[in-house]
């Protein structure tokens, strides 16, 4: 009896174990298909409230205020390439900058702009330096930063770079949300650009 009772609780307890991974497998499974509707979410209601803008400036100004609504205290600056040249359009954070510094901002080469551009993927600081990147060590260690290239139909349109304080380093979460939304945001700026071509 007392061998049968041994086993039963073993078998119980065997049981427990089993339980227990189940649940924590179905909760995590549960947060990521929840993490995964955000960004859906995200890039959905991305796409709906820039649908249909046609100036450039408000069409950037739009977009660099979204983003900054899903990645929190971060700087948005738009490098949009121009013919030998480019643009540059800057959506700061509500965070302080120290002036002192020079900027990350100054440190893109045209030749840059474009390489990152032509990526097809989001460019870490390390993706930056290997395409020549030129930033000084105290600003590159001051800062987590990120691209997002602006790629239409294998032209490069510039890219767009996120960046804040290196304390804050981006998570997964925020760079999947920003990656969602580079095809969409890539074909109102090239659309943007055509009407004003056209005009």
């Amino acid at each position: 009896m007392r061998l049968l009772i041994g086993q039963l609780n073993k078998e119980r307890k065997r049981q427990a174990k089993q339980i227990d991974i189940l649940c924590n497998d179905f909760i995590a499974a549960q947060k990521h298909f929840v993490q995964s509707l955000k960004v859906i979410g995200f890039a959905a209601d991305f796409y709906e409230t820039i649908a249909g803008l046609t100036d450039p400036n408000e069409l950037l100004a739009t977009a660099g205020n979204l983003i900054k609504a899903q990645v929190q205290d971060v700087n948005v600056a738009f490098f949009l390439l121009q013919p030998g040249s480019f643009e540059l359009h800057i959506f700061e954070s509500d965070q302080p900058i120290d002036l002192e510094d020079r900027r990350i901002e100054n440190f893109f080469t045209t030749e840059l702009v474009n390489e990152i551009g032509k990526s097809n993927r989001l460019c870490t600081i390390d993706d930056m330096l290997a395409m020549g990147f030129a930033g000084t060590p105290r600003c590159i260690e001051k800062v987590a930063a990120v691209g997002l290239p602006l790629n239409h139909h294998g032209c490069s349109l510039g890219f767009v770079l996120l960046y804040r304080a290196s304390q804050r380093p981006f998570t997964c979460d925020e760079l999947k949300s920003i990656d969602q939304i580079s095809p969409g945001l890539t074909r109102s700026i090239a659309a943007c650009r055509d009407l004003v071509g056209s005009a």
